[in-house]
């Protein structure tokens, strides 16, 4: 009698944090995981990615500092307070624990009680390598809050002490910083970074814009973005010293478009209670056409937060493997640069889809 193995594709992913983000993220794999694979998904630019379908994303671990979350199966955790994605998909029981977290610098003062913080003082660190290693993880996705500047380097540390990819979906600069990515160029492991661009936000609206113009011969003299949220993420930056990075990625995606000085405010992020998820963006654009004649551009967008970002996530997840499979090293430039709003390199959209889909296809090295 002869046996035939049949390979089937897997892509073992752990969550750092399990908010709205994370949230959105797992049900979009439920919501797609019967796609066909020559249909159009939208948010995702294939539903076969470089060989992965949607449904070879499996959860393995999770990581949380909410006492109510700890403890729950990664199903029941996304639907626990704050979180307040809408609901979208069902979701099963994916036979996953959320562990506890430390803490670090990952949860501001002021946002003790809304993340119902627990008491992490016999949290191990070294418990988030074992956990990764014994889950036998291999991509790791970052999404803790916007400034946590320690945080982020400790878990990119536990991917590279766990040999796992690492996808950076906030704004720390990791794959985009040369002594952080050179980390992972010197374990053999990829990292994808930094901070997320949304199917349609703020950024990839604002620099459509911007790029509207400058094809068009239009001098951009000033422009401004700002921006009015209700969930966690919104909260969490009402703390001006926690926004840096943040103002810096949202800022260079826009300015790195234009071949001069740009006068440009991307800010600041207001927090409003009763929009939830909803996020509501506002931008502002002053140039000069022919004849020095005035052009003024101003667009409101307004769509839930968590989802526009979680089809891009999968994209992601499944480059990560590609790159894994590929054993490309130090940071990945083809994705990332489609993908986030301060990548290594900065080029404009299209082309960064055109890099894209060569990489995929074997064409480009990263």
């Amino acid at each position: 009698m002869h046996w035939m193995v049949i390979y089937m594709p897997e892509i073992r992913v752990a969550l750092i944090g399990v908010g709205n983000s994370a949230s959105a993220l797992i049900q979009g794999t439920q919501y797609y995981k019967d796609a066909k694979e020559n249909t159009t998904v939208p948010g995702l630019m294939h539903v076969n990615y470089g060989g992965y379908h949607i449904r070879d994303i499996h959860f393995v671990a999770a990581f949380e500092v909410n006492k109510d979350k700890i403890g729950k199966d990664l199903s029941q955790a996304i639907w626990v307070k704050p979180n307040c994605c809408e609901k979208f998909a069902d979701v099963p029981n994916l036979g996953v624990k959320v562990s506890p977290a430390p803490i670090l610098d990952g949860v501001a003062p002021h946002m003790r009680e809304t993340f119902n913080v627990y008491d992490d003082t016999k949290t191990d660190k070294a418990s988030v390598v074992k956990i990764l290693k014994e889950t036998k993880t291999q991509v790791l996705v970052n999404y803790l809050p916007v400034g946590s500047h320690d945080a982020a380097r400790f878990y990119a540390q536990a991917a590279i002490d766990a040999g796992c990819a690492f996808v950076n979906c906030i704004p720390e600069f990791i794959g985009s910083n040369s002594e952080e990515s050179v980390k992972f160029e010197k374990a053999g492991l990829p990292v994808l970074g930094d901070d997320i661009k949304s199917q349609v936000g703020a950024t990839i609206l604002h620099r459509s814009l911007v790029r509207l113009c400058l094809d068009r011969g239009v001098i951009v003299d000033e422009t401004y973005q700002l921006n009015l949220g209700g969930d966690t993420d919104f909260q969490n930056m009402t703390v001006e010293n926690r926004l840096k990075s943040k103002r810096v990625s949202k800022t260079e995606a826009v300015t790195s478009l234009v071949p001069y000085a740009l006068p440009t405010r991307i800010g600041p992020s207001d927090y409003v209670p009763f929009l939830k998820n909803k996020k509501i963006c506002y931008i502002s654009l002053k140039g000069r056409k022919f004849g020095d004649r005035p052009i003024n551009i101003s667009v409101k967008l307004e769509v839930e937060d968590s989802p526009n970002s979680a089809g891009v996530v999968i994209d992601l997840i499944r480059a990560a493997k590609i790159a894994l499979d590929r054993k490309i090293a130090g940071a990945l430039l083809s994705m990332p640069s489609y993908a986030f709003k301060h990548p290594p390199i900065q080029v404009p959209d299209s082309q960064a889809r055109e890099w894209t889909e060569d990489w995929i296809a074997g064409k480009r090295e990263r």
